[in-house]
């Protein structure tokens, strides 16, 4: 009994359950982050239930003439797509035991994210200079649009920031030789981290930047 116990808790990678089949190969960890991604998937939907509300019963601007159009939010898209892809595929390097190939591909996803934050700042930047366009006031449109545009993207921008960060970590791991034995047991939990991120991106882009 002992001795089993002991067997699941010196582990290197997944743990496998093999009395209780409902389990499989998940480990604690991923399944700790599917528990978080859950709730976290909650407070986004409350979000955009909210503005579909506000949307539906209040006189509403065409986003797409209100933002100033939809090439950098297009730009956006794009990079985290593509920054998703690469955290596929530095798993999969990992899976080969390619040291280099896990280093590079992570950090091109890092680079991405970074990017990403990079052209929102701007875009933030470009709202509130060019178009008067605050959390609280909007000089050419709906305050409400205004506050719910910040509150929805920027809530997405902190958590772009935050799997950035969770990425870093990994990099840093990834320096260390962490997961050069195959281990890719903490980067597919990060990777879910990030692929939660980038879907949620999909929708906010497609609810507040382009359904007029």
């Amino acid at each position: 009994m002992g001795g089993h116990a002991n067997k699941n808790l010196v582990h290197d990678g997944l743990i496998e359950y093999p009395d209780d089949p409902q389990f499989g190969k998940a480990s604690p960890n991923k399944i700790g982050m599917w528990l978080f991604l859950g709730t976290d998937a909650m407070s986004f939907s409350g979000l955009l239930l909210a503005y579909a509300v506000l949307r539906a019963t209040q006189p509403w601007p065409n986003p797409v003439e209100a933002l100033g159009g939809v090439f950098l939010s297009g730009i956006m898209t794009f990079i985290l797509i593509c920054s998703s892809v690469s955290m596929v595929l530095c798993i999969d390097a990992c899976k080969q035991r390619d040291a280099k190939g896990i280093r590079n591909w992570l950090l091109i996803t890092i680079i991405g994210g970074f990017i990403f934050l990079g052209i929102q700042v701007y875009e933030y930047f470009h709202l509130v200079n060019d178009l008067g366009m605050t959390f609280a006031t909007y000089e050419h449109g709906n305050n409400l649009f205004s506050s719910t545009f910040f509150a929805i993207t920027g809530f997405h921008g902190l958590h772009v920031l935050s799997g950035v960060l969770y990425l870093c970590w990994m990099y840093k791991l990834a320096l260390a030789g962490r997961f050069d034995k195959g281990d890719y047991g903490l980067l597919e939990v990060a990777g879910l981290f990030w692929h939660f991120v980038d879907l949620v991106w999909i929708l906010v882009f497609t609810f507040i930047y382009l359904i007029e």
